[in-house]
């Protein structure tokens, strides 16, 4: 049986859901229908995370990489109220009405309860003092909501979409066909027969955990892909008195270093403080990630935040989100899932091993397997992220400690990406592209951001 709908939405993460909250604002009456992979919020659970196992066990479809508010349903909900990173949407737009996307975007989570507190690195001494040793400060505006606020807030968007958008969960989309004037998409559900929905047209939000699906279906309508990034590296894990003086003022501390062996650029990502590492699973990849709260009785004594590497290739090279893939089987192959190592083992060449660990001043928040990175990360990537350490060591003395605990790894998989029109419409009429898995934004605020804007060109497009 066949659906007809004026929009699908391809993607239940936070470009999709910004996507059809201002299409189904400003055009009510539209019939929209939101297709996601993953669960809807109130069936999505991970028995890591609520204790029940020690470590990953491989949940097809994964619970923290799909589902209604994407992977970053559980993250720690950080929007970052800037353009200086976050994404790529000022390559498309003026940056001022980026900065416009992304402001609206957060009055829509205060409306529905954010806390309304901000930290800025505007104007901070820090950046002054991070010159000193060569690290450079992003300038942002960042507002935290905690993992707990922002499943909250989540779920008010949610009763918000019920009544006027057709959800389908666990109903992956296999393929797109475009049509005379429209689009026919072929959907895997509980079923024996696939579901079919004709649409007028189709916004494609997969998010990080559908980079590489989305880079198969435009392979397969013949559009060409360039490359994104690969970021990879190491989450660290150190006592909460390290960064203090630091995540107490500006929460989040964007640094980027310019390595002096390499020239390569090593950049933090995700800071939280007094938070917790956790893991995550893309298509049977476990990596490392980071979560915090703000309520204090659920805070940690540690503060993590990741260590990227960045690198860009150039032809032959084609599949960014397999490089990244590749490394991370390393450390899945050598520890079962994520491994943990002593900055002290890491830089004297030996494994860290249970005893190691059990004396570190440092106790993890995250039971993974001590290994040896060095084993998993290419040595330019090791090398890179040693020096980086070093170098925050002279910003926040105690960074370089032999009990500084590394996890690995941790990839972000951004897709290859596709030529886009400034409404990010593909050379396909009626498609669009949007968020971190069609490789436009990498972050909360500018996949929302993206998904306000499309909803926004949609609506004037259908009211002509």
């Amino acid at each position: 049986m066949q659906e007809r709908v004026d929009v699908a939405i391809v993607g239940a993460g936070p470009a999709g859901i910004f996507a059809g909250f201002e299409l189904l604002t400003r055009r009510p009456g539209l019939r929209v229908v939101m297709l996601e992979a993953g669960a809807d919020l109130a069936e999505r659970s991970c028995p890591t995370a609520e204790g029940n196992v020690a470590r990953c066990v491989g949940c097809v479809p994964c619970d923290i990489m799909r589902g209604f508010g994407g992977a970053g349903a559980f993250s720690d909900g950080k929007y970052n109220l800037t353009t200086e990173f976050g994404g790529w949407l000022q390559e498309f737009l003026p940056e001022a009405d980026v900065l416009d996307l992304i402001e609206y975007v957060d009055g829509i989570n205060l409306r529905f309860g954010a806390p309304s507190e901000l930290f800025t690195t505007k104007d901070s001494a820090l950046r002054k003092q991070a010159l000193a040793f060569d690290l450079h400060l992003l300038q942002a505006t960042v507002r935290h909501l905690g993992t707990e606020n922002n499943l909250r807030i989540l779920g008010e968007l949610h009763r918000f979409l019920r009544p006027c958008l057709n959800m389908h969960f666990n109903s992956p989309v296999t393929k797109i066909e475009p049509q005379k004037s429209g689009f026919l998409l072929t959907v895997a559900g509980q079923s024996a027969s696939p579901r079919t929905f004709f649409a007028d047209f189709v916004i494609a939000a997969p998010g990080r955990a559908g980079a590489e699906w989305f880079a198969e279906q435009c392979k397969a309508l013949g559009l060409g892909l360039f490359n994104n990034q690969v970021d990879v590296g190491v989450r660290v894990e150190l006592p909460y008195e390290v960064f203090s003086h630091i995540t107490d003022e500006v929460y989040e501390a964007k640094l980027v270093y310019r390595t002096k062996q390499y020239g390569d650029s090593v950049r933090t990502f995700c800071m939280n403080p007094r938070g917790y590492v956790v893991t995550e699973n893309t298509d049977g990849i476990i990596t490392v990630n980071g979560h915090s709260f703000r309520d204090s009785t659920l805070h940690s004594r540690n503060t993590n935040f990741a260590l990227l590497v960045s690198n860009r290739f150039t032809y032959p090279f084609n599949e960014p989100h397999q490089y990244g893939k590749r490394i991370a089987s390393f450390s899945n192959l050598l520890g079962g899932g994520a491994l943990v190592q002593r900055f002290g083992d890491l830089v004297r060449g030996r494994r860290t091993n249970e005893h190691r660990l059990g004396q570190s001043f440092t106790k993890p928040t995250l039971a993974a397997t001590p290994g040896d990175l060095s084993l998993v990360l290419p040595k330019r990537h090791l090398d890179n992220i040693i020096e980086m350490i070093y170098a925050l060591d002279k910003l926040a003395p105690g960074t370089a400690n032999d009990d500084t605990l590394l996890y690995g790894v941790e990839v972000k998989f951004y897709s290859s990406r596709l030529r886009l029109s400034p409404e990010l419409e593909i050379d396909i009429k009626g498609l669009f592209a949007i968020g971190d898995g069609a490789g436009v934004t990498r972050g909360l605020a500018q996949a929302s951001a993206s998904g306000v804007h499309v909803g926004r060109v949609l609506a004037g497009r259908m009211s002509t």
